[in-house]
């Protein structure tokens, strides 16, 4: 579960984990700086757990690092019935985004990062891309995708997903839309290793 985000908080949190993974890899704060295109001085305050960090700078830490999201903002938990609140989850906040990671799971299929998005109007949020495929489930309102080359609107109740490695953008059509994002990554994307987090299934 993910209750060290709301008690610890997301910015702590990830300072912990980046430092830890930063670690694992024998890489320096100017090697990670370079690699992500976030300036040093940046990862600095985001390891001492200061700052407020956005969708992009977790996205672009995780690419860095080759680490899933949750590598990032998760601690495993130590119970076998999860509940995870909402609103008990720290906001990760992009340019028309807002993420809250509930779960992360791993299978011997792979690993999956389960989250409660929601997307504000008046904007789109873009990605570069990322490994692995986004699944999205609307809930409320009326989703515009752009991915692979293609443009799909999304009303309650429908389905998409795409493999998320090159571009693709979101923006909500008419007001605030509410919606379930599932990461998926296939084993070879991120190995699990002796040592990672992990969640029971």
């Amino acid at each position: 579960m993910l209750r060290a985000v709301a008690a610890m908080g997301a910015g702590r949190l990830l300072g912990t984990n980046l430092r830890m993974r930063r670690d694992e890899q024998g890489i320096s704060l100017s090697e990670l700086a370079r690699r992500s295109g976030i300036a040093k001085g940046t990862l600095s305050q985001l390891e001492s757990g200061a700052g407020n960090p956005t969708i992009e700078t977790v996205f672009s830490l995780s690419n860095a690092l080759g680490v899933p999201v949750s590598a990032l903002l998760s601690e495993s938990p130590g119970a076998d019935l999860v509940l995870v609140r909402s609103a008990d989850i720290d906001v990760l906040s992009g340019e028309a985004i807002d993420l809250r990671m509930l779960r992360r799971l791993e299978t011997p299929g792979g690993l999956f990062e389960v989250y409660n998005q929601e997307v504000r109007p008046d904007a789109v949020q873009q990605s570069d891309g990322h490994p692995g495929t986004e699944h999205h489930i609307v809930l409320t309102g009326r989703l515009r995708i752009t991915a692979r080359g293609r443009t799909e609107e999304l009303g309650p109740g429908d389905y998409l997903a795409f493999r998320a490695g090159g571009p693709h953008g979101y923006e909500a059509v008419d007001g605030l839309v509410r919606s379930v994002l599932l990461l998926e990554y296939p084993p070879d994307a991120y190995p699990i290793t002796p040592g990672s987090p992990h969640v029971p299934g």
